[in-house]
C-alpha cells in the first residue's frame, strides 16, 4: 500500500463533522434573546460561522469586559449542547470516510473555533478522537478563521506541508483561512448551498456529506505524491 502519511486532512468540526450549526444558531438566539437583543438568525450564522467567541460576543454586546465575554460564551454553549445532546450525530458516512483514510496512512487533524468544552462534547461524546493525530481549538490560536492560523498551526502539528493539506469545510470564513493557507478544501453543504461553496478561491468539491467521497481518489486528485519534494 502506498505511503500517504505525507498527506493530510483537516477537518473543521461543527457543520463539518457533525450537522449542529442550526443549533449554535439557536443557542445563540436564546442568549440574545435573554440579554433583549434581536439578530437575523441566518444573517447572523452566515457572518459569525468559523470565528471565536471572544471574537463574536463585542460585536454583538459592544466593548464588554472580560469577564462579561466569559460569563456569556460560557451561558450559550451550555444552552447548545443541552440542546444538540438529545440529536447529536456524525454527518451521513464520516465515519467510514475516517476509517478509510486511517487505513491509508493520511494524517488528520480538527481545526475548529469551538473551545475545549465543546469540541470534547463532539469529538469525545461521538467517539471520533481515536481518528485525529492533533487537534486545534479555539485556545491554541488568536483569531478565528478566516485568519489562516487555525490550519497553519493544523499542518505544524502534523508535520505534513500546507500544499499537501486537504480541509474540510462548511465555512466560506473557513474557506477563505484554507485558501489564505495554501491548502484546497473540500466543501460540505449543511450551511452554504454548493453553488455559492464553489465560488469560493480553495473549495475543488461541494458535498452534502462523506458518503459519496473517497480517501484515496481525493489524494491523488488534489495533493498527489507525484508533486512530492525531497524537503518533505
Amino acid at each position: 500500500m502506498t505511503d500517504l502519511s505525507s498527506r493530510a486532512f483537516i477537518f473543521d468540526m461543527d457543520g463539518t463533522l457533525v450537522d449542529n450549526m442550526h443549533v449554535h444558531t439557536e443557542a445563540w438566539a436564546q442568549l440574545l434573546e435573554e440579554n433583549g437583543v434581536e439578530m437575523d438568525r441566518h444573517k447572523f450564522l452566515v457572518a459569525t460561522a468559523g470565528k471565536t467567541n471572544r471574537e463574536i460576543l463585542p460585536t454583538v454586546f459592544g466593548d464588554i469586559s472580560e469577564e462579561r465575554i466569559s460569563e456569556l460564551a460560557a451561558r450559550k454553549e451550555s444552552i447548545y449542547r443541552e440542546m444538540f445532546l438529545p440529536i447529536r450525530k456524525p454527518v451521513d458516512g464520516l465515519i467510514e470516510f475516517l476509517e478509510k483514510s486511517q487505513e491509508l496512512g493520511i494524517k488528520m487533524a480538527v481545526a475548529t473555533a469551538s473551545a475545549n468544552p465543546n469540541m470534547e462534547f463532539i469529538l469525545d461524546g461521538l467517539d471520533l478522537r481515536r481518528f485525529f493525530d492533533a487537534v486545534t481549538t479555539a485556545n491554541d490560536v488568536k483569531q478565528g478563521k478566516p485568519d489562516p492560523a487555525m490550519f497553519l498551526v493544523s499542518a505544524e502539528k502534523l508535520g505534513v506541508q500546507p500544499r499537501n493539506c486537504i480541509v474540510f469545510e462548511d465555512a466560506i470564513g473557513g474557506f477563505e483561512a484554507a485558501h489564505r493557507a495554501g491548502m484546497v478544501s473540500i466543501g460540505i453543504t449543511t450551511v452554504n448551498s454548493a453553488e455559492d461553496i464553489l465560488k469560493c478561491d480553495s473549495v475543488v468539491e461541494a458535498h452534502a456529506d462523506f458518503t459519496t467521497m473517497s480517501p484515496q481518489d481525493l489524494v491523488e486528485r488534489y495533493v498527489p505524491l507525484s508533486v512530492r519534494t525531497t524537503n518533505q
